[in-house]
């Protein structure tokens, strides 16, 4: 049987008008389609929020197998925590991080996220995650190597704000629906999803997860499966 959300349900929204209206019934009717085919997906992996955190940045650039293998090497040497990160030597943070890629850059990026949990909010997530959603974003993005998907990663999955993250798969996918523009930026493509479903942190995180496997099983960079994609059927109704 398929599997449905009651949780979620997505209503096309009111009071807008002509394309903006289409655009949000066809993210409720996306949504709808891929939950079902997929069901729950259980994103972000992690233990611990401070691992999700680790995993946000090591991400950048590189495949989530690659990840794992750096995330392994911090946990195998107890690191996975903003104390003993914070402590590490730079040369030793770099060889344990070397699998995720770019590991100088990495090890930087980690080192300016602990110091800022530090000076910021006394090394305490749960006084970081007590900050209101745009307060805190802007003072992530301040952060070396935090960009806005890296903090929305941060904010949603760690910290369970209501914010919508856009990938490379979600930008793909909703620019060959012809619901995103070629010279749309980020925030164009997160007001998307932000102006048309309700703000529930379970629901954005779904989505983007059902978003990201679709990117990874058929919405490819070449050789789309639209024939096998629960959202193939879209395009022969989209003018």
């Amino acid at each position: 049987m398929p599997f449905r959300s009651p949780a979620f349900p997505l209503k096309s929204p009111t009071g807008i008008a002509g394309d903006a209206a289409a655009a949000g019934r066809r993210l409720t009717e996306f949504y709808g389609a891929l939950n079902d085919h997929l069901g729950p997906l259980d994103w972000w992996p992690g233990e611990t929020r401070f691992e999700v955190i680790v995993g946000a940045i090591l991400t950048q650039n590189t495949s989530w197998s690659n990840v794992e293998r750096a995330i392994a090497n911090l946990r195998r040497e107890g690191l996975l925590n903003p104390r003993t990160l914070g402590s590490i030597a730079m040369g030793r943070l770099e060889r344990l991080v070397h699998p995720s890629g770019y590991f100088r850059q990495k090890a930087r990026k980690l080192k300016a996220f602990v110091r800022f949990l530090d000076r910021e909010f006394g090394g305490s997530l749960s006084r970081m995650f007590r900050e209101p959603t745009d307060r805190l974003r802007e003072k992530l993005l301040a952060v070396h190597g935090i960009g806005p998907e890296t903090a929305d990663s941060i904010l949603l999955y760690a910290g369970k704000h209501p914010v919508f993250v856009i990938d490379a798969y979600t930008r793909r996918i909703l620019a060959r629906h012809e619901l995103l523009g070629a010279g749309a930026g980020y925030q164009d493509a997160q007001d998307l999803f932000h102006r048309h479903l309700p703000r529930e942190t379970p629901l954005f995180n779904q989505y983007h997860a059902l978003l990201v496997e679709t990117g990874k099983r058929w919405c490819r960079p070449r050789q789309a499966q639209c024939h096998a994609c629960p959202l193939g059927p879209f395009l022969e109704r989209e003018p």
